[in-house]
């Protein structure tokens, strides 16, 4: 509740989610996360407000550079190699639901 009471602008925004804003009016339906991030922020999202606002104004910052946002953009694909979905699906196959794949053979061949 320090970061709550300590940061105006994290205040308006949990204050106006509570009020009912974005649900038209109803309070009941945004309660259990509110309450849940006020009184037991397990994630510490309160404690990281500021960080992230921060760190999304940089973020907006580049991406209004179109050249350093395509830079930044082709390398960050470049050397995520390791998060593949292919090595993700053959993980799942392999560690989760324990299938092999099946072979496929190109069209015209028997």
């Amino acid at each position: 509740m320090w970061y709550y009471h300590n940061n105006h602008e994290l205040r308006q925004a949990i204050d106006q989610i509570a009020s009912g804003y974005f649900t038209n009016g109803d309070q009941d339906v945004v309660k259990p996360v509110v309450n849940s991030m006020r009184y037991h922020d397990e994630f510490l999202s309160f404690a990281d407000y500021q960080a992230y606002i921060e760190a999304q104004d940089r973020v907006d910052e580049a991406y209004r550079d179109r050249e350093r946002w395509t830079r930044m953009s082709i390398l960050n694909v470049a050397r995520c190699g390791f998060f593949s979905s292919d090595r993700t699906i053959k993980e799942y196959c392999d560690d989760i639901w324990k299938i092999t794949p099946v072979p496929v053979r190109p069209r015209g061949e028997r």
